[in-house]
């Protein structure tokens, strides 16, 4: 079982049948050769919704809440650690870390677990983990 992070972006493409890349993802997902557990962080499940229509959010939310996704718990002290990463990640004009990006950074700090399935290939291939590891793309 391949273990891995979901960004917001493959959340939203999974759920919204106009998006470039929902074929893909549909596919990647239902590839019975690699099964995966996935995990998410509630910043990457809000900034989804928030950007999903109204049926596609509900749909979300419900797989999210069958077990589809784990959620990775996030104490408010996090953000401390967070911010730093926010500001030095982010180098105008090339990227800014969002909120989302830094919580999927921390995931991957406290898990161990660097996979990572994303649509902003550009940012996160430029974010490092703070053992110095690089993402791997999914």
């Amino acid at each position: 079982m391949k273990v891995a992070l979901i960004a917001a972006g493959p959340l939203i493409a999974m759920f919204d049948t106009t998006d470039r890349v929902h074929a893909w993802y549909e596919r990647l997902l239902a590839d019975a050769d690699v099964q995966y557990r996935l995990y998410t962080t509630w910043p990457c499940l809000v900034e989804a919704s928030h950007l999903l229509g109204s049926l596609a959010r509900l749909k979300l939310l419900k797989w999210v809440g069958l077990g589809a996704v784990h959620v990775y718990p996030l104490d408010q002290t996090a953000l401390l650690e967070m911010t730093q990463w926010m500001h030095s990640d982010t180098e105008p004009p090339r990227f800014e870390m969002d909120l989302a990006d830094a919580s999927l950074s921390w995931g991957a700090a406290e898990t161990g677990v660097a996979s990572v399935l994303t649509v902003d290939v550009k940012d996160v291939s430029g974010y490092r983990l703070p053992d110095g590891r690089a993402f791997e793309l999914l």
